[in-house]
């Protein structure tokens, strides 16, 4: 059963299925590519491509038959005559109110369905890893640990945020990226206590923290870890506070596990920061899937009130921020299973202090 199989057997609100995003197209034909739409029916799937990419979808795309695009709204409406549907569903999280008109436009006399359930449907789809993904996800993520690794000896007073970053961003390219998840993160003293800083000039100093949030792409799928080490040796408030976070984290981890409510599982790690009294420095979510995309759902935060899926991989990452001080963070992800989690971040998590 492919992708487009499993996507019917849940989608039931029109007799076909327009999907145009980057993300899902390459989600269903495993092509990626920067243009094109998928033409879905029950029965059969249409990959609509221009001359740029034929050639490479004719060779690599098996669940979806490949026509050259050249003419989009008619090559539309003779496939939708052909399996003689009356109504289309559209993404509602991706397509635009201009490209709707549009649609709704050129096919005055059919049901343009655009509520969310296509959306939702695809979405609850990727949520649920099969083993291929999960291989590329696994490979994603040695390529950032071993990069990490090579970077630390890099690591040292003098260094600046933006030196880490490019050589930890060119180690990843060496070590076999395609891309980087996301923008590196790489911060230092009292720059970790913001949590999505951006790297600068500002100079590692002896008995500060570098906090180093970052990931690669491989085969279009994502890796993300954070970590946090010190340079010199660490104050009894810094130790306290990363000890604080990994046992927060440890926590997170042991209660991972297919079915617990991403609310609770935010929870569990929450609360140990704000018994240690630290509540109002930790004011982000504990997790958030991971795949095509650095951010996907299912979440593990205060407002996500759903079970996680068995299947699903997701961040767990508590941090504390000190305004003006320092913030540290810890973040692996794991891939959820009916009895708990299988940890795909093998990188120590003991407080590193490099001389």
């Amino acid at each position: 059963m492919n992708r487009f199989d499993k996507l019917f057997e849940r989608f039931k609100s029109a007799d076909c299925a327009l999907i145009t995003s980057d993300i899902n197209r390459r989600y269903f034909t495993g092509m990626k590519s920067s243009a094109g739409i998928v033409l879905a029916f029950p029965q059969k799937a249409y990959l609509l491509i221009d001359f740029r990419y034929i050639e490479k979808a004719r060779a690599t795309v098996t669940n979806a038959e490949v026509i050259e695009l050249k003419r989009l709204f008619p090559q539309i409406s003779e496939l939708l005559t052909k399996h003689e549907a009356t109504s289309m569903a559209i993404e509602s999280e991706t397509m635009t109110v201009k490209e709707l008109n549009t649609y709704r436009h050129y096919f005055k006399d059919m049901k343009i369905v655009s509520d969310d359930s296509l959306s939702n449907d695809i979405s609850a789809l990727r949520m649920i890893k099969d083993e291929e993904e999960l291989e590329c996800i696994k490979m994603a993520q040695r390529i950032a640990e071993m990069s990490l690794e090579e970077l630390l000896p890099f690591i040292k007073v003098g260094r600046t945020e933006r030196e880490i970053a490019l050589e930890l961003n060119r180690l990843m390219f060496k070590n076999g990226a395609e891309d980087l998840s996301f923008e590196t993160i790489v911060l230092a003293g009292a720059n970790t206590s913001m949590p999505h800083g951006v790297p600068s000039d500002k100079k590692v100093e002896d008995g500060e923290f570098v906090l180093m949030d970052f990931g690669a792409v491989y085969n279009g799928y994502h890796s993300d870890m954070t970590r946090t080490i010190c340079v010199g040796k660490p104050s009894e408030e810094m130790e306290r506070v990363y000890n604080i976070v990994l046992k927060a984290q440890e926590a997170g981890i042991e209660a991972a596990r297919a079915g617990i409510v991403g609310s609770a599982l935010d929870k569990i790690s929450r609360d140990i920061i704000e018994v240690a009294g630290y509540g109002e420095c930790f004011g982000h979510s504990l997790g958030h899937g991971v795949g095509l995309e650095i951010h996907e759902k299912p979440n593990a935060s205060p407002n996500y009130k759903l079970p996680l899926n068995c299947g699903s991989v997701v961040t767990v990452e508590p941090g504390i921020y000190i305004e003006g001080k320092f913030g540290v963070r810890i973040e692996d992800f794991v891939i959820l299973t009916e009895n708990g989690c299988e940890n795909l971040t093998k990188c120590a998590k003991n407080l590193i202090s490099l001389d």
